[in-house]
Parts: structure tokens; sequence; C-alpha cells
């Protein structure tokens, strides 16, 4: 990873980029995290894991 620095007076601040946020779940989406928490562990835990739990509660959202 590189990093960019942009100067101002004496000091050198890294120029950090940050990934968007993701929109807010809904019912549904909070309906189905919840499901799957209680009823299907290892399924939300590997969504969990690698960062596609909030992708796919939002596409579950969208669904309904």
């Amino acid at each position: 990873m590189e990093l960019s620095y942009a100067r101002q007076g004496d000091y050198f601040f890294p120029k950090l980029c940050f990934e968007a946020e993701n929109p807010p779940i809904g019912k549904y989406g909070l309906l189905r995290k919840s499901y799957l928490e209680e009823h299907k562990r290892g399924w939300y835990s590997s969504l969990l894991l690698t960062g596609k739990l909030e992708e796919h509660l939002a596409v579950i959202d969208n669904l309904l």
C-alpha cells in the first residue's frame, strides 16, 4: 500500500481515502439478519467474516 502526503506548512499529512458507507438496512434486512443469527449461524459467520453481510442484507431489503 502506497501513501501519498500533502504538505501544509511544516507538516506532511497523509491523504486518506475511505470507502463509501453502506446504505442503512431496513426492516426486512434486519429481519433477515436476526434469522441468520438464530438459525443459520455458519452462513451468518461466513458472511460477516468475508465482509459481505451488509451487501447481502441490502439485496434482501431491496427485493421486498
